[in-house]
């Protein structure tokens, strides 16, 4: 389930973004056609208790909640089991302790999610309506904003801003030389640096012209580098991306895939500290046959194995730890690199701490002071499991006390400070831990959000670029309200959430009263919005300077410019107006024909790959369909064809009920689709690989080569109702018995073209299954292929 807004708020042109924050917000399933609760509804019947076995997070208890609503159960029947791994040992012990559903936490997640959507949407609607109107290269299809988003973007660029502005400053520094027991030695100055290069080179001169060093103190002193407490999320997300090269959403979608496979245990946790009463035995003990690491897990065992250290207890689940072992062939190469970083974190939290013996040796010339160290590793302990924390040996000569020492140089060196690298996606979510920005759960998707809305690019190194979009975003937001961009308003909200999930304050006057507040703030950002256009004039082109001639405009018959960048679109210089186009796919203008209601030139929208596929579609009707009740089956299209552009519905040809134009649904429709209740429509520019096309779906019916022309007619199947085709066949290769090259027929009943039939991305295509001829009862009565015809004279625009 989502949460959405009504029908009535979809429209973007019809709704203004304010009425938003009064909007109701409804809950809709995610995928409709999936039919989850109704089956839950099903399956529910004649049960008596509902015990639920959902992830034991706040998201895991909202859909609790959901459960109960889809199967109608009184709370008093229902349980919930709490458990931290799928394995028999915890789901045995969960069933032994059942509890209840706790709502607070539910209404938590209710809360965060109509805060966020009423925010988000309103802001997101009147910043791409207001700059896609008038820029050209943003490169964007939606300039979004959100109350975890925009701060998580702000961070990039404050790193940008740090690093654009810095001034490098120069510094010196005295590098003299030694040499003991046959080994030349670099000398470290206690000073470190200087930025005086005059000071420096007196400090030169004094250690040059004394050049005798005397041995003023040698300390050695054993310490002890500690073993790691448990693995948390956040942590866990951050060695992802720096050691593994995972993006934080693979990387929890990898744990996911894990933890569903029994492998490890729960991966969305905030603690880093065990239960008392956790089994380290067991945990251990699954790992002993592993060939990488049992031998390990084996002395382990056998000498006995450290509790971990003390952690933070956030009261959710115990750290990451692994339940079973596995191998790199049962788990493929990313998933293995994740779990094996999991299961030697978790044994090198029951490691012994490693030991080693730092030795420091002080040296005076001219009342300055130098040093050079070494150290050398008694106990590895966990090191040995974690080789990358491992501390390496220095070793260095013998020194005794007072002895004096002849210095071979003395180099002054030039350097200069660096500014700060752009922020890794690792430093990214340590900022957003640190302020509060999201959860364990929806830290990866804020940083992916920011990634796909091209507001900053991953480089080498995980390090996130911004982009010119993502830096005046965020300069706009700081010269009308930084409010909008810092992570203060975020955190507070955060801490409201919490004492919701503890039954602490109410769940309404929380949302009503940040609601209200970024309702106040929308406001003044409309107001100022003045202030952020003059930012995006400065760094993008307007739209009368952005794209290339393509075709003419219905209404002043003019030449419209076709922009290629995301969100691609048409746009009239003499009109001044602005027409969307599938986000997907190559435009190109269909043989210079026109609507035959608006009088646009008609353009064909080419997907490319495996499942691609052509339509054509007027540029005007696409974004104001001209018939009343298309709009249903517009929002049940998918993108591919004809869907939502992110700013209202699109309507291609392939959706159009006009009644005599020849590239309209009713002229090019073919039959039902057996996949959905779209419609396949023949693809008019696919020869000579003919195919039909859904309107709805990535569904596609390829026709055998060897056609020369294939059309449909007006004609209808008596048996089922579908077009009848006319395939003119090549004359070398005709399928027809007395060499004729011209055959009429349905596709689902003439035997000859139902032969032809080549089914791909879709169920088999055969007569008696699906739609077809074994329901043509069901087809009749829906025009051709689902589409409820309409009366066209009570329904065309007037123009």
């Amino acid at each position: 389930m989502y949460s959405d807004f009504p029908g009535k708020y979809q429209d973007w042109a019809a709704t203004d973004p304010l009425d938003l924050f009064q909007a109701q917000v409804l809950k809709t399933e995610s995928n409709p056609k999936a039919h989850i609760c109704k089956h839950l509804n099903q399956e529910a019947r004649g049960c008596r208790y509902l015990v639920l076995w959902l992830d034991c997070d706040r998201e895991g208890e909202n859909i609790c909640f959901e459960v109960i609503e889809s199967t109608g159960f009184n709370i008093k029947d229902v349980y919930r089991a709490r458990f931290s791994a799928v394995t028999e040992k915890d789901v045995l012990k969960a069933l032994d302790n059942l509890v209840r559903p706790n709502r607070d936490e539910a209404m938590a997640v209710d809360a965060r999610q109509e805060i966020d959507l009423k925010v988000g949407v309103a802001f997101t609607r009147f910043q791409t309506s207001f700059f896609q109107g008038k820029y050209g290269n943003l490169d964007s299809r939606v300039i979004s904003y959100g109350p975890c988003q925009t701060p998580t973007l702000g961070f990039c660029v404050q790193r940008y801003l740090q690093i654009n502005t810095f001034k490098p400053e120069k510094f010196w520094s005295l590098h003299p030389y030694i040499i003991q027991s046959g080994y030349e030695i670099q000398l470290e100055w206690q000073r470190s640096k200087l930025f005086d290069i005059n000071v420096a080179m007196m400090f030169q001169k004094l250690v040059a012209e004394d050049g005798i060093f005397e041995v003023a103190e040698i300390s050695e002193k054993q310490e002890t580098k500690c073993r790691p407490v448990g693995l948390n999320t956040v942590n866990l997300l951050k060695v992802a991306s720096s050691a593994l090269g995972f993006g934080p959403q693979m990387a929890m979608q990898l744990a996911e895939r894990l933890y569903t496979q029994g492998f490890i245990s729960y991966p969305r946790t905030e603690s880093t500290s065990y239960p008392p009463s956790f089994d380290f035995h067991g945990a251990l003990s699954a790992q002993t046959n592993n060939p990488t690491w049992g031998s390990y897990v084996k002395g382990l065992l056998t000498s006995g194995y450290q509790k971990p250290r003390l952690g933070t207890d956030a009261g959710d689940h115990p750290p990451i730890t692994p339940m079973k072992s596995a191998s790199e062939d049962m788990l493929g190469n990313d998933a293995w690199k994740l779990y094996q970083y999991i299961c030697q974190y978790f044994i090198g939290t029951v490691s012994p701490d490693c030991k080693y013996v730092r030795k420091k040796v002080e040296f005076s010339v001219g009342g300055e002071f130098f040093h050079c160290t070494g150290q050398h590793v008694i106990t590895k302990g966990f090191t040995a499991i974690m080789p990358w924390l491992s501390i390496n040996d220095k070793s260095i000569p013998s020194f005794t006390k007072g002895q004096k020492i002849k210095v071979t140089k003395v180099e002054l060196y030039e350097g200069s400070t660096t500014p700060p690298d752009f922020l890794t996606e690792s430093e990214l979510i340590s900022l957003m831990e640190k302020n509060g920005i999201g959860t364990d759960a929806s830290i990866p998707v804020h940083i992916n959000n920011i990634c796909e809305r091209n507001y900053v690019q991953v480089q080498a190194g995980r390090k996130l670029v911004p982009t010119t979009l993502g830096i005046t975003l965020i300069r706009g937001y700081q010269s009308i309200d930084p409010d909008l961009c810092l992570p203060d308003i975020r955190s507070f909200i955060e801490q409201q959430i919490t004492l919701i999930a503890k039954g602490q304050v109410d769940h309404h006057r929380v949302v009503q009263h940040v609601i209200e507040q970024f309702k106040q703030k929308f406001c003044y950002f409309v107001k100022k919005i003045e202030a952020m256009d003059a930012l995006f004039e400065a760094q993008f082109s307007a739209l009368v300077d952005s794209g290339r001639i393509l075709s003419k405009c219905g209404k002043c018959l003019r030449y419209m410019k076709y922009i290629s960048s995301q969100p691609p679109r048409l746009y009239c210089m003499t009109c001044e107006e602005v027409y969307p186009l599938p986000q997907k796919g190559t435009i190109k203008l269909y043989k210079e024909l026109s609507c035959p209601l608006d009088n646009f030139e008609l353009l064909i929208c080419s997907i490319p790959g495996p499942e691609g596929k052509s339509f054509p579609l007027c540029p005007y009707c696409y974004s104001n369909p001209p018939f009343e009740g298309v709009e249903e089956l517009i929002n049940s299209a998918k993108t591919s064809t004809a869907g939502k552009n992110g700013k209202g519905a699109g309507m291609a040809c392939n959706l159009c009920p006009h009644p005599t134009c020849p590239n309209s649904l009713v002229s090019q429709g073919v039959c039902a689709c057996p996949e959905c209740s779209g419609t396949l429509v023949l693809d008019p520019i696919s020869a000579p690989n003919w195919r039909l096309c859904c309107n709805m779906c990535n569904c596609l019916v390829f026709l055998a080569q060897g056609a020369h022309r294939i059309s449909t007619t007006k004609e209808r199947c008596p048996e089922c109702d579908s077009s009848i085709l006319e395939v003119d066949f090549n004359k070398k290769t005709t399928p027809l018995e007395d060499g004729s090259t011209l055959h009429r027929g349905c596709i689902l009943c003439d035997p000859l073209l139902h032969s032809i039939v080549e089914m791909k991305y879709g169920r088999s295509f055969k007569r008696g299954r699906g739609r077809g001829r074994g329901r043509r009862g069901a087809i009749r009565g829906r025009g051709r292929g689902g589409v409820k015809m309409m009366d066209p004279k009570m329904s065309f625009r007037d123009f």
